[in-house]
């Protein structure tokens, strides 16, 4: 059993819409999407991204979002967003044994989509939860709203003594943007990446799990324009510098090292590596500065080939994959890095 009142994620839930090859969605839409020397660039791109496989709740193969203006874009959001939080979340509640009445606070992130009343409230009212359970959105964290969101839900969970419910619901897949007349590398890459998913996570007093021991993380300002998020006129607009991964290297290994030294760790004690693959590159600088050995990133690997970069959800998506190893490592590190330039980190151990 785990400690008594550490906060401990008792279950994970996972749901996806349905998926497509990379190949296949190369050839079916992205191929025709772009022009001239852009389709070469992107061709390269797409081939070099890590992905294989992706989901999509609005696939290009189907329907062409493109032109679509954000008001559209938005409504559809909400049809496609509810029943795939609804899955994950009965999914984790039942994981963790709870009914969604037990949860006291119910944490949803999300950067993709905005309605008022919310996901988070519709949701609640589906469910069936109880009147007084709290809500938090986390919106436009972008990749890494997953691990504040889990702070949040553990520091509930440790003050007032009741479950907490995470829920990370990204729909990537509505922004699609219009082919444009000049190179962006930054939208092909983005085309390339993205995935959608949801994955929720309860968060109990004690028990069985892999105990959130601490969260933390540190903000690089003066590159705030390295990585933006622009609400446009047709839907939402990536910016994703060449120079994220540099930035990178100048911060993780000091924020790694430091949060394990505060629980007399080191990099040699822990056996599972969940760290958001933003992209190859990313993952390869992170494996660089932590000197960590090649098999170390498997599976954030692996989640970038079968799944794309999901934004919010990946990293618990990598955390879920880990949890089902024989035998599932005891320590893991989460990672996950979005706007501000912002790094983030968790330290996870399972009770032995």
């Amino acid at each position: 059993m785990g400690d008594v009142g550490v906060p401990v994620i008792a279950g994970l839930g996972v749901a996806q819409p349905p998926g497509a090859a990379q190949a296949e969605l190369w050839a079916g839409f992205f191929e025709k999407h772009f022009s001239g020397t852009t389709r070469a660039l992107a061709e390269r791109i797409f081939a070099n991204s890590g992905v294989s496989h992706r989901q999509a709740a609005v696939n290009p193969l189907l329907e062409d979002v493109s032109e679509w203006p954000t008001e559209r874009r938005m409504r559809r959001y909400q049809v496609e967003a509810l029943p795939l939080g609804k899955e994950a979340v009965g999914r984790a509640l039942t994981a963790a044994g709870l009914d969604a009445r037990d949860i006291g606070l119910f944490v949803v992130c999300s950067c993709t989509g905005y309605a008022t009343p919310g996901v988070d409230i519709l949701l609640a009212r589906d469910l069936g939860m109880a009147t007084d359970t709290q809500r938090m959105f986390v919106g436009h964290m972008g990749c890494y709203a997953a691990l504040p969101g889990l702070g949040a839900a553990s520091d509930f969970v440790t003050a007032r003594g009741r479950p907490a419910l995470l829920l990370c619901a990204e729909l990537t897949s509505l922004h699609i943007q219009p082919p444009g007349a000049r190179v962006d590398t930054q939208q092909i890459v983005s085309h390339a990446l993205f995935s959608d998913a949801a994955v929720a996570a309860v968060v109990v007093p004690g028990g069985r799990g892999y105990a959130v021991r601490e969260v933390t993380s540190v903000t690089d300002t003066s590159t705030a324009d390295h990585m933006t998020w622009d609400v446009t006129d047709t839907g939402f607009r990536m910016g994703l510098s060449p120079k994220v991964p540099m930035v990178l290297s100048r911060f993780v290994r000091d924020l790694v090292d430091d949060l394990l030294a505060r629980h007399g760790l080191d990099r040699s004690e822990v056996d599972g590596w969940a760290v958001h693959p933003g992209g190859p590159r990313i993952l390869n600088v992170v494996e660089r500065e932590l000197a960590l050995p090649p098999a170390a990133l498997a599976a954030s690997r692996e989640t970038l080939a079968e799944h794309g970069n999901c934004s919010s959800p990946t990293v618990l998506l990598i955390l879920d994959r880990l949890g089902r190893a024989s035998p599932p490592p005891r320590r893991v590190v989460m990672l996950a890095f979005g706007p501000g330039l912002t790094l983030y980190a968790a330290l996870l151990e399972r009770g032995s």
